[in-house]
Parts: C-alpha cells; structure tokens; sequence
C-alpha cells in the first residue's frame, strides 16, 4: 500500500500516527511482532502498541481510563512459544486476545449496572405517565386548543424519546461487543434519540412562544400559528441533527462504537444550539412574567387568565430541569473524582424522571384537565342515579305495569311492560 493510500484510509478511520508506525519496524525472528490493540482501540479510544515480544512471554499495559475499569491494574497480552500472539475464537471469530479481566472494576461496574437498570425504570415510568396524559389530551373534546396540541406534541417528543432510550440501555449498553463491531442499527438508534430530544427542546421553546403570543402579541390566529409550531418543533431539529451529524462524519469521523466517542469540538454543534433555544425560551417566560404581574395583575381589572399563569410557572420550573445535562456538561468530574457518584446520582434523577415532571405539571395539574375529569365522573354518577331511580309498579309477572321515576308518571320516563 503507498503512502497516498494510508493517508487516506487514515483519515477514513480517524486514527493517530501511532496506528501507521506501530509494526512498520523489522521484527527479530521468532519474536512476536509488533501490534496496535484495534478491539481496545474501539472500545476504549485508547492507543496501544503492544511491543515485540520474546516467545513464551508474556507482556503487561496499564489499563485504560475507562468507566468501570480500574486504571491501577494491569492487562496482558501473551506470546506463544511459536512467535505468534494467542488468538481466541469468540463467536466462531478469531481475535487477537488481550486479557482485560484485572482491568475490570467490580464494584464500579456493579454501581454502572444498577444506575442503567434504575435509567431503564425512571424512563419506564415517565413513559406510563406520558401515555396516560397523551391519551387525556385526545379523548377529552374541551381539551382541544392550541395550547394543549402543543402540550401533545411535546408528550409525543417525549415518549419516542424515552422509547428509544429504553431500547439503547436494554440492547447497546449491556453488551460491549455491539458498540465494538457498531452495526447500522445502532448508529441509527443514536441518532434517532438525539434527534428526539432536540424536539423536546424545540417543543418546549414551542410552549413559551405560544405563552408570550397568548399576551404581548394581538389578533393571532391559531391555525396559522400552529403550522409554524409544528415547523419548529419537528423541523428544525432535523436541521441541528444533519449539522452536527455531517461535522462528525465528514470532518472529526467520530462514528465508531455507534458513535458514543465524540470530540468536544463537534460536541458544541448540538450542545450550543439546545443552550441558545433554552436562553430564549427562558427570555419569552420571563417576559410573559413580567406582563402577568406588572400589566395584567391577577387583582387589576385585565387579569391574565388562569391558565395562562399556571402554564407559565409550569414552565418555568421545566427549563432548568431540561437543560440540566448541559448546564451540567462542562462540570462532569472524573471517575475517581470524590462528585462523580454525586453526578450519576443527579443526572438519573433529572434526566430519565423529565417526562414524568412534564405530564404531572402540563397534564395531571392541569385544572382543564381536571375539570374534563370531573364531569366525566359527574356524568357517569347522574346516568347511574337516573337509572337506578325506575320502579316497576306491577304485580304479578304477566300483568301490566309501568316503570315510574320518583312516583311520577311522566311522559318522558315512563315505558310500559306488556
């Protein structure tokens, strides 16, 4: 292969120097050569060039720093007798085998383990609340406005979100070897859930532009407006997602293990735009605020209408908690960090728990929503009590009788048994 060649597939798979010279050099006859740790390389984006070795030697490195292994052992890599390094079959595939078993931090994999199981719950059960308030938004006609099929699309963000990640800590996280050999499948499951969780954010920015319409802006009409919501919030993620996507496939090539490697540069394509909808739509409930509580005072003769301050509020307690894991991103410590435990623990609580706070303050507080509730429970005690009033007034089981109501033969409720 030319040069030209290797400075093209180098650039393809984004790889450093050391992956072209390690095993360029005359190897000793009889010794293992040497070799660059490709599966660690993928798993770990660490480089390692496993020296030439002695036959029936066997050779150690420091383990990477990675999340669940400990860095103060050490992993092995051996060299038969006959000059070759020992391959294993995994899998009817044979690998070069380095062994990584002392690597392995049991307890912080056992913390990882549990933390991804209670992810999987958090995320579960704001999938059952989201569904039940999806399903209160379309079966109650008194809940159809513009700011309630907002609240709707926003769930329905929500719940595919939540869907996909279900998936990825159920099908990508407990097995190493997916992100490894990085199939088609995963790459379009990560991409899929950042797109998702961008429309959660446009969708929210949706929620406070409609409430700072509803009072700074005069004679709007919903029709129109709610075409432009739905560009917003399911078309411009679409945008952001091809942008930041097309960075890290054409210029930092950060498409390896399903694409969870990524460079802080490309980082920022997603990161700053998520940041710029969140300022913004913090600035839209901030105004509408001061409007409700300067302009149109709950105790003025213009008062702002309940719903309107209730929504506000709602909102306004969900910003913080939506972009939490980017307010929080440059300050994530390091695993042997004394916060790092802390962390995990914050992010579990915020992050899978969203949809859950989301369907308690949109929907399950929501007095329209309450009140649809009501008279649905109203209605079906009166059709009970009207029911249950009939009295038959005949005797025998062939004579004539009638049902009456309350003692009143009345036209309208009254039938006659033959």
């Amino acid at each position: 292969m030319d040069l030209n060649s290797l400075q093209d597939l180098q650039g393809y798979l984004n790889t450093s120097k050391l992956y072209f010279e390690c095993g360029l050099g005359n190897t000793t006859p009889g010794y293992c050569p040497e070799v660059f740790d490709t599966n660690l390389y993928y798993m770990a984006d660490t480089e390692i060039c496993w020296p030439e070795t002695a036959p029936g030697t066997i050779v150690n490195r420091s383990c990477p720093e990675v999340a669940g292994l400990d860095r103060s052992q050490l992993m092995f890599k051996e060299c038969l007798s006959n000059g070759s390094w020992y391959i294993k079959s995994v899998n009817g595939t044979s690998i070069p085998y380095v062994d990584y078993t002392r690597c392995i931090n049991l307890d912080e994999l056992e913390f990882l383990t549990f933390m991804n199981k209670l992810s999987v719950i958090g995320y579960s059960v704001s999938l059952a609340a989201l569904l039940i308030s999806l399903t209160i938004f379309l079966t109650f006609r008194t809940l159809k406005c513009t700011r309630i099929r907002i609240h709707t699309q926003l769930f329905i963000s929500f719940i595919l979100n939540n869907v996909l990640w279900i998936i990825w800590y159920e099908e990508v996280v407990p097995f190493y070897e997916v992100p490894v050999a990085n199939p088609l499948w995963c790459q379009i499951l990560h991409v899929s859930k950042e797109y998702f969780m961008v429309a959660n954010y446009m969708w929210m920015f949706c929620e406070g532009l409609h409430l700072h319409m509803a009072l700074v802006v005069v004679f709007v009409r919903e029709e129109r407006t709610m075409r432009w919501f739905f560009g917003l919030g399911w078309g411009v993620p679409v945008l952001i997602i091809i942008l930041h996507n097309s960075i890290r496939f054409f210029y930092t090539r950060d498409t390896r293990r399903c694409w969870l490697e990524e460079s802080s540069f490309s980082h920022w394509f997603l990161s700053i735009p998520v940041l710029i909808i969140l300022g913004v739509c913090t600035v839209f409930l901030i105004n509408v605020l001061r409007v409700i509580l300067t302009i149109m005072h709950p105790n003025s003769q213009n008062p702002a209408p309940i719903g309107i301050r209730r929504a506000t509020r709602a909102a306004l307690i969900l910003i913080p908690l939506f972009g939490i894991q980017y307010i929080l991103l440059p300050m994530i410590p390091e695993q042997h960090h004394p916060l790092y435990h802390f962390y995990q623990w914050l992010t579990l609580i915020m992050v899978p728990f969203q949809g859950l706070c989301c369907s308690c303050l949109f929907c399950f507080a929501n007095q329209d929503v309450i009140q649809a509730i009501k008279n649905l429970i109203n209605g079906f005690r009166q059709r009970n009590a009207r029911f249950g009033s009939y009295r038959y007034t005949g005797g025998a089981v062939d004579s004539a009788g009638v049902y009456v109501v309350n003692g009143s033969h009345r036209k309208s409720t009254v039938s006659t048994k033959i």
